[in-house]
């Protein structure tokens, strides 16, 4: 699996799990889907990813997004 793969699927599995938890268990999980929200924002404005940035120093090689 490669790098963008993994932060798109952890971006979406945090979105899922914080709405789930704001359901069953206290609205106050939505939040995380608000930081989770931003971060990819952030993210795309900067170019910086911070899950991107420790995948690659854990040796995840880098792909083509989306393809």
């Amino acid at each position: 699996m490669t790098l963008d793969r993994i932060v798109h699927l952890m971006a979406g599995l945090m979105v899922l799990l914080s709405i789930a938890l704001a359901h069953f268990s206290n609205p106050a999980w939505i939040w995380l889907t608000a930081f989770v929200g931003f971060n990819l924002a952030q993210s795309g404005v900067t170019g910086f990813c911070p899950l991107a940035f420790v995948l690659k120093k854990s040796g995840v090689k880098e792909g083509s997004c989306c393809s």
